[in-house]
């Protein structure tokens, strides 16, 4: 009688706080490790995008919009103190103030503006000095609140999304990609890092999407060595003619990349096909098998199927 196999158990010689330290550890460190990563993912987009956006688009503003005098004008009228000290002027109805550094002046009410909503200004911004800077402050104040920016940056990044694509469609936005893609390749190191960015960016954003039929076991890369793979065609149809036979086209990736792998074609009578879906192969192969799917319910090989199907005819000798 044959008995089970069964699986050593790691426990054993571990004491219960290590147990239960490695168990506390397999629970939370998956919902850990996400969460650093999607901080990790929006601390990069708002330091490297948002930011420098804001920045830029903050500083045409002020460039746009400041009013900023270098002194007094003629047929200005001077403003004094208590103590009789002269702190601006008043000029076509506007009182103008002297920024703490340097001797510009600018309107009395942005200054007013900033200096009584400081504490909403982020830390590097809540000390102006110059009249460029109390702009800069102000129009972030007035104008550019996150809940405001953040939607118009995307859409404004979607709506560039789409311009895009709709010029690459056309054949003159093909061929500057293609000079930019053949210039980028020239670049010893920027050519590897491009090509493995542009790999796993076609694969995911691709609009050609690779139709994975079902999941299968072949004898790859030699026999007696068993690779999980998907069926993603029927083969060449020059290559079954020319062997006389029926072939698939089977896509086998590789751990823990799923995305990159090899394409072989393969006898379908050499081809098993497992019952396992695509996310539960590809959960296996991403784990480098330590994640198995849980026990089968039937695997149907192609050779006991092919028992009660007619074999395909010889070709005439």
């Amino acid at each position: 009688m044959d008995t089970p196999e069964t699986t050593p158990d790691r426990s054993i010689g571990r004491s219960p706080l290590q147990r239960a330290i490695l168990r506390g550890g397999s629970i939370i460190a998956p919902p850990l490790v996400t969460l650093l990563l999607i901080i990790w993912l929006i601390s990069g987009i708002e330091h490297y995008v948002l930011l420098p956006l804001e920045t830029a688009a903050r500083t045409v503003l002020v460039w746009i919009t400041a009013d900023i005098l270098e002194g007094p004008p003629p047929n200005s009228v001077p403003l004094e103190d208590a103590q009789g000290k002269v702190t601006g002027f008043i000029y076509q109805g506007i009182e103008y103030v002297r920024s703490p550094i340097g001797r510009k002046y600018l309107p009395e009410d942005i200054v007013g503006w900033v200096d009584a909503n400081a504490d909403k200004l982020p830390r590097d911004m809540r000390d102006p000095r110059s009249a460029v800077d109390y702009y800069h402050a102000y129009i972030k104040l007035r104008y550019m609140p996150r809940w405001f920016t953040i939607p118009l940056l995307m859409l404004v990044f979607l709506s560039v999304l789409y311009f895009v694509g709709r010029f690459l469609a056309a054949g003159v936005g093909r061929f500057f990609v293609t000079g930019f893609e053949r210039l980028i390749h020239q670049l010893p190191l920027v050519s590897n890092v491009y090509g493995s960015v542009k790999q796993v960016t076609d694969f995911v954003l691709s609009e050609r999407e690779i139709e994975f039929t079902r999941v299968v076991a072949v004898e790859y890369p030699r026999i007696g060595i068993w690779s999980l793979g998907f069926v993603t065609s029927d083969s060449l149809p020059p290559l079954k003619k020319t062997l006389q036979d029926e072939l698939v086209s089977i896509f086998v990736p590789t751990s823990p990349m799923p995305m990159t792998g090899f394409t072989i074609n393969v006898r379908r009578r050499d081809v098993i096909d497992l019952d396992l879906t695509v996310d539960q192969a590809i959960q296996f192969i991403v784990s480098c098998g330590v994640v198995a799917p849980p026990p089968l319910s039937k695997v149907v090989t192609n050779q006991a199927s092919l028992l009660t199907e007619k074999p395909p005819e010889k070709p005439p000798t």
